[in-house]
């Protein structure tokens, strides 16, 4: 390699094969295949002469993709006609090769011979060329799968780590959302490095709308006591959230939310979820995602039978996240006879009830209010406050004017109940207060107290 010409008198074999690699357009599929796993090996930073050489055959590699993906999904193997094409099938069968050719990622197997820095520099070489997003995102995860039948741990992890890198590069909607979850779950039991993880939980949180309730039930990391993963869903909530809301479209984030509710009614019966952690999901989405707030109260429901050593403030801290003015009827009653909730949510239903009830029998009594007079002209009509719509929304479950005495009856009935509530109230404060100064009680606990229970 070191004579020249002018001691041999003919190309030494450096000229060869830069001769060689001009013709390069004319090589078949399998040289090109051949040529980039005998210099895969190659310390191609270092060695400037074998990266060029890879360098080439990838461009050529990955150029008659892009031509094939434009016309043909399997190219002609017969002819220099068709670009030198030849698919390698040294261990494959006619009737396989067949089968590949039917095929639109028949080029995968061909590929996955290629280590992962290669691998890596085709699908650059594959995003710059604008290949179909979708087709490379497949290939990747046939690359991790393939890889994985016979790697070590260690080697797992660059695998998945190359992946993912990748990944990121490519349109997020490229890949399917079960199938980022089914790397996720690969992803969390290897040690890879933390910005791979928190790279990968972006594109998902970006995608939540996407997920199911058996998506997100990812057991917990090895050493934790509780029974599921809350903290990457919180992190998936973050991430979905992270754009802000006016990038979210008011859909998106009421599908979330029912998705949200069913995830907490499935964590709340964990003994070892701690309330902290309950109130971050509860509170986890703006109140505006939701439209009613029943699944949640279920919900607390059960995570306060389970949780019975919870103190006073904790308690009230979780009933917190529940905006009684979105609870149904039916959940008020519920709510007004459950003794796991403290007296004052049950005070601040019947009273959001009360309002509502207030505002429907004003408007069975008064039902021209609804329409313009002669003299307010169009512009009356027109406006709808937040009042009115859920006025309407409670007409629309019944006739009102037939069901006006129902209404006046049920509406006596709950300020009934919300002025025995408020005399019990009283009645409490004054015992705690009374105990409070009392130097003879100094043992008994507050808590203690009977709680009023209808």
């Amino acid at each position: 390699m070191e004579m020249s010409r002018s001691v041999s008198g003919t190309e030494n074999l450096i000229e060869l094969t830069e001769k060689s690699l001009e013709e390069i357009s004319y090589w078949t599929w399998s040289d090109l295949l051949l040529a980039l796993k005998q210099n895969q090996n190659q310390n191609m930073p270092e060695d400037v002469k074998t990266a060029s050489v890879v360098q080439k055959c990838l461009d050529t590699l990955v150029g008659r993709l892009a031509v094939a993906s434009e016309t043909s999904p399997c190219p002609s193997t017969s002819s220099p006609e068709s670009f030198g094409f030849r698919i390698s099938c040294d261990s494959r069968s006619t009737e396989s090769l067949k089968t590949s050719c039917s095929r639109a990622n028949w080029w995968f197997e061909d590929l996955s011979v290629l280590n992962q820095n290669l691998v890596e520099l085709a699908v650059k070489n594959m995003v710059s060329r604008k290949l179909d997003h979708g087709m490379i995102g497949r290939f990747l995860l046939h690359y991790q799968k393939l890889k994985f039948i016979s790697a070590q741990s260690d080697e797992k992890c660059r695998i998945i780590e190359m992946v993912v890198s990748n990944l990121c590069s490519l349109d997020h909607w490229s890949v399917s959302f079960k199938n980022l979850m089914g790397l996720l779950r690969i992803l969390l039991n290897l040690n890879v490095s933390k910005c791979t993880r928190s790279r990968l939980e972006g594109i998902i949180g970006l995608r939540m709308d996407e997920a199911t309730l058996d998506s997100l039930l990812v057991p917990s990391p090895h050493g934790m006591n509780y029974l599921y993963d809350v903290n990457l869903v919180l992190r998936l909530l973050k991430s979905f959230l992270g754009g802000g809301l006016p990038k979210v479209s008011n859909d998106r984030i009421i599908r979330v939310s029912h998705l949200l509710d069913s995830y907490l009614a499935e964590v709340a019966p964990d003994p070892c979820l701690k309330p902290s952690k309950f109130i971050a999901l509860a509170t986890a989405l703006p109140d505006s995602s939701r439209d009613s707030y029943d699944e949640m109260y279920h919900a607390m429901d059960m995570y306060l039978e389970v949780h019975t050593d919870l103190t006073e403030e904790e308690t009230f801290n979780i009933c917190s996240a529940l905006n009684y003015e979105k609870l149904s009827a039916e959940a008020c009653v519920h709510l007004s006879k459950n003794a796991k909730f403290p007296s004052s949510s049950t005070v601040q239903a019947l009273l959001s009830q009360q309002t509502k009830l207030k505002s429907l029998l004003h408007d069975a009594n008064n039902p021209k209010s609804c329409s313009s007079s002669p003299g307010t002209g169009g512009g009356a009509r027109s406006r709808k406050d937040e009042s009115s719509q859920q006025i309407v929304l409670y007409a629309g479950k019944f006739d009102v004017m037939t069901e006006n005495e129902n209404i006046r009856a049920h509406l006596q009935g709950m300020q009934c109940r919300v002025t025995e509530l408020e005399k019990v109230c009283q009645k409490m404060q004054t015992q705690v207060a009374k105990m409070m100064r009392s130097k003879s009680s100094n043992n008994m606990n507050p808590r203690s107290l009977p709680r009023f229970c209808s």
